[in-house]
């Protein structure tokens, strides 16, 4: 099984990494990627053991591009996490996380649900890799007794349309696959059957854009056969994995959602296509 969308506690996973590979033995895959939210903080230590476990690794990421005052989410594949030009772009998304949830945490204590996020914001203060953002947020809300879990927490405070949600500034989607082109990866458009930009698919592609995520967790089988079709249609490869946090309250283990090996060996053919920028 291949299984290309799992997070650490490097982001906003709750499994460490060798946790999280120990999970993907567990659940029988054979290609993994951990595709942590702005850092590649996990990708040495899940290679590693990933390799002693028979598994193969592929260094990923996801990174949040804002667009009309939305994120937009960009997987990156088979990338130089040591690229400077990454490594630059990274550590100022991290650094807007943390100022946004600092936002979020005073407008919740306005809506009479005060967090403590001491502990979270000192762990990032040590770990200058860590990335941070709502699902944390989240957390502290079920901690302090707020809700009962953290999708309850999404639903009331932290959606989209919730009453703490804070917009972000950010990179527009053109530029945020410019910057893993030139760390050597290919950059593919995150769930969107969650994100919900059809309309942008075709202008994306023409500006650069490697890859769907056509499999995923939350695409049912009308999303696949559409996805799948756009894919198609547009000359894009495929991408495919269960977005796995370890949450409870999602249910979901890693491999839930999985690529097919013919979709893999057309991606794998293709993790040189950036190599010589």
């Amino acid at each position: 099984m291949i299984d290309l969308h799992l997070h650490t506690t490097a982001s906003d996973g709750r499994c460490t990494p060798r946790e999280l590979v120990d999970r993907a033995l567990a659940a029988g895959l054979t290609v993994m990627s951990v595709t942590d939210h702005d850092t590649t903080a996990a990708i040495a230590e899940v290679e590693g053991y990933a390799r002693e476990c028979g598994i193969e690794a592929l260094a990923g990421i996801e990174v949040t591009a804002v667009e009309d005052g939305r994120d937009i989410h960009v997987l990156g594949y088979f990338l130089d996490p040591a690229e400077p030009a990454l490594v630059q772009f990274l550590k100022k998304q991290r650094e807007t996380r943390v100022a946004r949830v600092h936002v979020i945490a005073a407008r919740l204590a306005e809506l009479g649900v005060p967090i403590d996020l001491r502990d979270l914001l000192d762990e990032a203060e040590r770990q200058p890799g860590r990335s941070i953002g709502r699902p944390q947020v989240a957390r502290a809300l079920q901690r302090a007794g707020h809700v009962a879990d953290t999708r309850e927490a999404f639903d009331r405070f932290l959606a989209n349309d919730g009453p703490a949600f804070v917009s972000r500034p950010g990179s527009p989607p053109e530029e945020v696959i410019g910057i893993i082109h030139r760390a050597h990866g290919l950059a593919s458009l995150a769930h969107p059957g969650r994100t919900r930009i059809d309309s942008r698919i075709a202008a994306l592609a023409a500006s650069g854009l490697d890859g769907l995520e056509v499999y995923h967790s939350d695409h049912d089988e009308a999303a696949v056969t559409s996805y799948h079709r756009v894919a198609s249609e547009l000359g894009l490869l495929m991408t495919g994995g269960s977005d796995f946090h370890g949450e409870p309250a999602h249910g979901l283990e890693p491999g839930a959602a999985t690529l097919p090996v013919t979709e893999w060996q057309r991606l794998s053919t293709a993790r040189h296509r950036h190599v010589d920028r």
